[in-house]
């Protein structure tokens, strides 16, 4: 009698293995040693783990299913891509299966072993931690990726990021700020860098220079950016403009400066970056850079449908342009 209770992780656990390598043995693909298969294979049968046959099949019979990989179904950026893929993915009769890693690297292994298992015929992976080659090596279907680039030569959709980076700060330098503070995630992820460098590049243009002092790093977290901002305050640093990599943190600002007694626009202009809707709602209303989810996730869908019809056919980059949205946080009076 098969072993209801006995997971994947259980048999990585067991063999001494990754989920990963197991997920390879069981659907009989990528890379593996004979020695490997043999512990493996030793541990599903003394286990009586039953074996998917939908992920045995995987390389033979089309199973009209992909997954997502999605690092925060809470953030509205994340949801609206997946509404986006799901909307995108009706015309081709196939079936979606979304999994949250609550930006958890072992979380991300779980789900894309549980997706090989379950026979899927694609998989798109928004803001992975992990690289390309690592997910190459551990799985043989097609890849696409979004947001977060994870490495040179690979199936990815991502917003002009730099671009978006140079927008919200050329914002606030035209509007007449001098001392900007940059409020960035602590992660060096592909999108946050490439911000970085937009900020960088706007600072150089207009002969403006960077201060470490007004440089602060947090997760990406309401409360951490509002602490961020408070200290600096308290350190009295002189600043009279503020770009944050993202919305929340951007959310997190705005409550800072208004807790200290600064005026915003008036004492300091405040820029974020994704467009979420409580940016509009804020009180002032946040200027921002605004993603076009709805192109990423369709360009996704696209990509993923053409690797699935053609797994050997060559990747493809594609950047989707970014527009800044003028609201009250950077008004001039």
């Amino acid at each position: 009698m098969e072993n209801k209770n006995i997971s994947m992780m259980d048999i990585a656990r067991m063999s001494g293995v990754s989920i990963a390598t197991v997920s390879r043995v069981l659907n009989k693909t990528g890379r593996y040693s004979a020695k490997t298969e043999q512990r493996v294979m030793e541990v599903v049968e003394q286990t009586k783990y039953s074996i998917n046959p939908n992920a045995q099949g995987l390389r033979t019979n089309r199973t009209k299913t992909i997954g997502v990989v999605i690092p925060d179904i809470t953030n509205e950026y994340f949801s609206h891509i997946v509404r986006a893929i799901e909307a995108a993915i009706m015309p081709y009769e196939y079936n979606v299966f979304v999994c949250d890693s609550n930006e958890n690297a072992v979380y991300e292994d779980h789900h894309l072993a549980s997706l090989a298992a379950k026979g899927v015929d694609g998989i798109i992976y928004i803001s992975t931690r992990k690289t390309a080659q690592d997910i190459a090596g551990d799985f043989s279907i097609p890849v696409v990726y979004i947001d977060r680039s994870p490495g040179v030569d690979n199936n990815c959709v991502t917003s002009d990021n730099r671009q978006g980076g140079y927008l919200a700060t050329k914002e606030l330098i035209d509007k007449g700020c001098r001392q900007i503070v940059l409020v960035r995630d602590k992660n060096f992820f592909s999108t946050v860098n490439d911000r970085v460098k937009g900020f960088l590049r706007a600072h150089r243009k207009a002969g403006l220079q960077v201060d470490d002092r007004r440089i602060l790093s947090c997760n990406v977290d309401y409360e951490q950016a509002r602490a961020a901002i408070t200290g600096l305050i308290a350190r009295q640093v002189p600043f009279d403009g503020v770009f944050c990599t993202t919305d929340i943190m951007a959310l997190g600002v705005l409550r800072g400066l208004l807790e200290n007694g600064l005026r915003v626009p008036q004492d300091v202009k405040l820029c974020g970056f994704d467009g979420i809707t409580h940016t509009k709602i804020s009180h002032p209303s946040i200027t921002t850079v605004v993603q076009d989810t709805k192109v990423l996730g369709e360009q996704a869908v696209k990509l993923l449908m053409e690797l699935i019809e053609n797994p050997q056919a060559k990747n493809k980059e594609y950047q989707i342009p970014v527009t800044l949205e003028e609201r009250e946080s950077t008004a001039t009076q």
